[in-house]
């Protein structure tokens, strides 16, 4: 779980410059978040934006030295600045641009709204649902990322306030895509219940269209940590789905490699050349981070986690559940 902590006497809120803080100067302030019992990771602070919580998930946002902007839910870094371009390129592209024609899309939490601004800049897209079960962090969000909105105020978007499990039930359409950018499982967290086999089974492919495809963050994807859920996450889709692509890619917030999972009943055929071409004829603005070449290589994972994931015989389910380090929770130094 994250915590700041401060050489001296504490830290300030606010939008104060953290050298200005009661105690005169300080070398530095410092947030730190527990990757495992004997692993930490952390950088330094120019100052807290913000701090607080919601009824669901206790919520911050600092403004770090690295990365910039950082926002961390639950004592977990959800998204950087600097970086998150990375990890929302990843998530929104490949399936879209593995569909023929994506129109109508779903999106599974995604409240800070930098899915749904990637999805959003496909011309093709005719509508987004994006349901967000934390009506203070969405708001939280429209107010200080400032680069999301534009999205936030397209009248493509459909903004629902709700759990995504009872959304996507009581929802009669179908949809082109569906996106899980939820929260990692994390015991105690909210969202495990929806990383099981028969919530993808029962609940997200019967809403899919003809030809439709389900990506899902997968969490940490590293050569030592891709165990935790990611091979986990892979084979439970490989239950329910005939074809899943794994892919991963590092983000230098994270301090990791980080993982997602495509899934269809349709094969994913489209060549580097064609993914290249449907960018240039699909996607306003340019890529910073993916292309035809660049999703080659990120679902080209290593022998040993290839290993891995075809030695995996785990499937995710509310009794037999895996989570990432961490405890859905964080205190402040």
């Amino acid at each position: 779980m994250g915590e700041i902590s401060a050489c001296s006497n504490g830290f300030s809120n606010g939008n104060n410059d953290l050298n200005n803080a009661v105690g005169g100067p300080r070398k530095s302030c410092w947030y730190e978040e527990e990757i495992d019992n004997d692993l930490r990771w952390c950088f330094a602070l120019n100052s807290i934006l913000h701090t607080g919580a919601t009824q669901y998930q206790d919520i911050q946002l600092l403004d770090t030295k690295p990365f910039g902007k950082a926002l961390v839910i639950d004592g977990k870094l959800q998204s950087a600045e600097i970086d998150e371009f990375i990890y929302h390129e990843c998530l929104v592209h490949p399936p879209l641009l593995h569909h023929s024609n994506p129109r109508s899309i779903f999106i599974m939490g995604g409240g800070e709204g930098s899915t749904a601004r990637e999805l959003l800049r496909h011309k093709t897209v005719d509508k987004v649902v994006m349901c967000d079960i934390d009506v203070e962090v969405v708001d939280f969000c429209k107010s200080y990322l400032e680069v999301n909105k534009e999205a936030f105020s397209d009248p493509r978007l459909e903004l629902i306030i709700n759990d995504a499990r009872a959304e996507l039930e009581r929802r009669e359409e179908h949809y082109d895509i569906i996106v899980g950018d939820l929260a990692d499982p994390i015991e105690g967290g909210p969202c495990y219940q929806l990383y099981t086999k028969s919530f993808y089974e029962f609940i997200v492919k019967p809403k899919l269209n003809q030809g439709g495809i389900f990506v899902t963050q997968a969490g940490p994807a590293g050569i030592f940590s891709h165990t935790e859920v990611f091979s986990c996450i892979f084979n439970t889709l490989k239950q329910v789905f005939k074809y899943v692509v794994p892919y991963s890619a590092h983000i230098p917030s994270y301090a990791d490699t980080w993982g997602w999972v495509m899934a269809s009943d349709t094969p994913f055929v489209t060549s580097v050349d064609e993914l290249d071409q449907r960018i240039k004829q699909r996607i306003k603005g340019e890529n910073r981070y993916l292309d035809g070449k660049t999703f080659t290589s990120t679902s080209t994972l290593s022998k040993a986690v290839r290993k891995s994931l075809n030695n995996e015989t785990h499937v995710y389910s509310e009794g037999n559940a895996r989570f990432i380090y961490g405890h859905g929770r964080h205190n402040q130094a």
